[in-house]
């Protein structure tokens, strides 16, 4: 395998102002990512891909060089993961001699995603597969709690099952938005929604956290005080 992780890093959050190098627990959201990545890859195939200055004046701090600030055109409101992506690989190619066969994106905003998990996933990974995405099983099951609005305005079941209690329904899972692990060749060919060979890599509640709001973010330093800190006391 020859990877590139990538981790996207815009400027811009209407969520959460600043969010990516908002202090989270004494140091800026995005190092929590950064550090899990360094623990598993070398720093020469990280590129925190990003269009901001201050973005990358803090991530250099830890030692880690960004190599270039994302063009405009992949870092407005509208603009896709897929060309982000694409743009990172073609840099690597074209200015540092490296051609990747496979993408590790991982996002700043899942802070308690750990080194560990990302072993895990690459585990799951062969290049018979389109992606490794990681989920978590979701509690919004579209079986029992889900519904959609029909043509006349009444509320139906998103998926049909005669089901009488949430426990006996299929388990569905949840992207989590921590990692993916993607196929170059799928990339480059097809768009993601279009992927069909795709696993997963099962995470619990609390390592998913996902930051996209000002709620989400909240709830990170609930459990970043009240859990975290708590296992790292007792795994010393």
């Amino acid at each position: 395998m020859k990877p590139l992780v990538v981790i996207p890093a815009r400027g811009g959050s209407k969520g959460v102002p600043r969010k990516n190098i908002k202090e989270l627990g004494g140091k800026p959201l995005i190092y929590y990512t950064i550090e899990a990545a360094r623990e598993v890859f070398d720093d020469d195939v990280i590129c925190v891909s990003t269009d901001d200055k201050e973005i990358k004046e803090v991530v250099e701090q830890t030692g880690l060089e960004v190599p270039f600030l994302r063009p405009e055109k992949f870092a407005t409101d509208t603009a896709g993961t897929r060309g982000v992506l694409l743009h990172a690989l073609k840099f690597y190619k074209e200015e540092m001699d490296y051609k990747a066969d496979t993408i590790i994106l991982l996002q700043p905003t899942s802070p308690f995603r750990t080194a560990q998990h990302i072993n895990e996933a690459l585990e799951k990974y062969h290049f018979g597969l389109d992606r490794v995405v990681s989920v978590k099983e979701t509690d919004a099951n579209p079986y029992f709690v889900l519904f959609e609005e029909n043509e006349e305005g009444f509320l139906k079941k998103s998926k049909e099952g005669s089901f009488k209690r949430r426990q006996d329904c299929p388990k569905v899972w949840e992207l989590n938005g921590a990692i993916y692990i993607i196929n170059v060749n799928s990339l480059k060919n097809e768009e993601v929604s279009e992927f069909r060979r795709v696993k997963k890599y099962v995470m619990d509640e609390v390592s998913s956290i996902d930051i996209d709001s000002e709620l989400d973010w909240k709830i990170a330093c609930s459990i970043y005080y009240n859990i975290i800190i708590s296992r790292n006391i007792d795994s010393k």
